[in-house]
């Protein structure tokens, strides 16, 4: 159970907790699909579907661990060489990666995400803590956020410890006080725990909870029911 005396400020992950993420993807790859059919149709022909693309980038991220926290770095140059072996024009994997980038913020919020967000930036400081690449002001959701920390930025990702460490230093409060709020089990819900911090899993599939030896402090289908918790 939480202990809500404790709860100083907030730490939360973004995608697939404040929107849904492939849906975005998939939309931000078709965008991209349909660039490179009129400016580099040889790559457009060659990877012709969403999975196509997402072997490619699958096969870069082996070939270059080093951007493993960098997603920006690792879907550009997914895209260029995608143009190499297409045999088109390499540099314009440039101008194709800030179409599908700007196409990526461009998200779907859940229904009870916004209401959340107003909520509880009302009540406790904010920090985004994420391990890719969605920018909150872009979005437009700057406002309610002290600070935003990335993987790429800080140069570590969840469940590394010292990035929720991170996020507690943002809002200037220890990481007991701090309650995190995400969907991922090992990144999330894990990486928090073992950061000293509490922590809520919103399981909106209502997945079954993996693990015997430890729990989220709370467990809930939607933000609203966390929002009701802490009113």
């Amino acid at each position: 159970m939480l202990d809500l005396q404790r709860i100083q400020a907030i730490s939360i992950d973004l995608d697939d907790t404040l929107w849904p993420i492939w849906p975005t993807i998939e939309r931000a790859e078709k965008v991209l699909h349909e660039w490179l059919v009129h400016h580099a149709p040889l790559a457009a022909a060659m990877w012709s579907s969403p999975h196509s693309l997402r072997e490619i980038r699958e096969h870069m991220a082996q070939r270059r661990p080093d951007l493993k926290h960098d997603m920006s770095a690792l879907r550009r140059e997914s895209i260029r060489l995608a143009l190499q072996r297409a045999g088109e024009n390499p540099l314009l994997a440039e101008p194709a990666f800030e179409l599908f980038f700007a196409e990526r913020q461009r998200v779907t919020l859940f229904d009870d995400a916004l209401p959340a967000l107003e909520f509880l930036a009302g009540r406790f400081p904010m920090v985004s803590l994420s391990n890719g690449n969605a920018d909150v002001g872009r979005i437009g959701l700057a406002r309610f956020f002290r600070a935003s920390i990335n993987a790429f930025d800080f140069g570590v990702g969840k469940p590394d410890a010292r990035i929720f460490h991170a996020a507690a230093g943002a809002a200037d409060v220890r990481p007991d006080e701090v309650l995190h709020i995400g969907d991922d089990v090992l990144l999330d819900v894990l990486g928090a725990r073992n950061a000293g911090m509490q922590t809520v899993w919103v399981n909106r599939n209502e997945a079954l909870w993996p693990r015997d030896d430890v729990q989220p402090d709370f467990e809930c289908y939607s933000l609203t029911e966390l929002c009701d918790l802490l009113t």
